[in-house]
């Protein structure tokens, strides 16, 4: 089998330091990796396959330099803005894990198991674009459902891990019940998030809009539909909550046709990715402790409305870190290489 020259812009990020484990996981072809960083994380080393790489600082020249065949970018909008069009100009194929470009009507935005025929439009650009953590669990589940009821309108609520921050949402969390437990959590300082994060929930993710929706709530809307290639109807409440890692989300999803929980059921079960966890009677239902650090969606609390022959309720748990970002990324080149390579 070919081996790719690798390339990970944001390498000693959450992100990309899970992208190294997912490679390893998933048995990606890696001819020559290179962890690449800003200035300040030149020398440090990242670990893969039991071996240690030195960091490179993240240049306009280097991908030509090192022959890079594939390019994850996972270091945030404005240097993926940057330093992506030299990646593509030097003829890597960029997997861009930020919102830059999602929404480009060039730029196709791709979760594997939902429109994989999409990635032959890298070639507009030389770029993919990976979605929203919190979109790609939801569209992992939305879509088979879709295909066999034909989905008009979704509504849904998100309890997002404190890690969709970065590292430094994970130390503020943990810092603040340090305090709590220190009997000072009214000295603990809040930097990354609007509020105390520690026993509180916060319904504020982004900045607001000028329609009262966040840009992450958005961001779910306009992402859903791309994905879906399907004008349907979008309403989000983003939400984060003190939890470490694993977004969850509670979602309610009309029909166009009468659905069946039992039969929906059955079509989630077939699905790729998709783990059902739903015995209430054994109180068996998806949560963080359960999706973490896996590569599945799980999916639970399945049921019909109470009033409504065609709306269906679930509850859904994933890994953001793997699922939403480093594993859907690497899938995805996975089967660019099937596809394109």
């Amino acid at each position: 089998m070919r081996k790719y020259n690798v390339a990970i812009a944001g390498a000693t990020g959450a992100v990309g330091e899970e992208l190294c484990r997912v490679l390893k996981d998933l048995d990606f072809p890696v001819g020559e990796l290179f962890p690449l960083a800003s200035a300040k994380s030149v020398g440090m080393e990242v670990e893969f396959k039991n071996k240690n790489y030195k960091v490179l600082e993240l240049t306009q020249s280097v991908f030509a330099e090192k022959e890079i065949d594939i390019a994850f970018f996972s270091a945030g909008g404005s240097v993926s803005a940057h330093f992506v069009p030299f990646a593509a100009e030097a003829g890597a194929v960029v997997i861009d894990n930020t919102s830059h470009f999602r929404m480009d009507e060039d730029v196709p935005l791709v979760v594997p198991e939902c429109n994989p025929d999409d990635i032959g439009a890298w070639k507009n650009k030389g770029i993919i674009a990976n979605p929203n953590c919190s979109t790609i669990q939801m569209v992992q589940v939305l879509k088979p459902l879709d295909d066999v009821f034909d989905i008009k309108r979704v509504d849904v609520s998100t309890y997002q891990a404190v890690s969709g921050a970065g590292k430094e949402g994970m130390e503020e969390l943990v810092k603040q019940m340090q305090d709590f437990f220190a009997f000072r959590l009214s000295e603990s300082k809040h930097e990354k998030f609007q509020h105390q994060i520690a026993l509180n929930v916060i319904p504020h993710i982004d900045v607001f809009m000028d329609n009262d929706y966040t840009k992450e709530e958005m961001k779910m809307v306009n992402e859903t539909q791309k994905i879906l290639n399907k004008n349907i109807e979008v309403s989000a409440t983003c939400v984060r909550v003190p939890v470490l890692r694993s977004h969850c989300e509670a979602i309610s999803i009309h029909f166009n046709n009468s659905v069946d929980a039992a039969k929906a059921r059955e079509v989630l079960r077939a699905a790729p990715s998709i783990v059902i966890v739903d015995d209430p009677s054994k109180n068996e239902y998806p949560m963080p402790v359960i999706s973490t650090d896996t590569d599945e969606t799980y999916v639970g609390r399945i049921r019909k409305d109470l009033y409504r022959d065609n709306v269906l309720h679930l509850w859904c748990s994933a890994d953001q870190i793997r699922v939403g970002a480093a594993t859907n990324a690497v899938r995805i080149a996975k089967k660019w290489i099937e596809l394109e390579g």
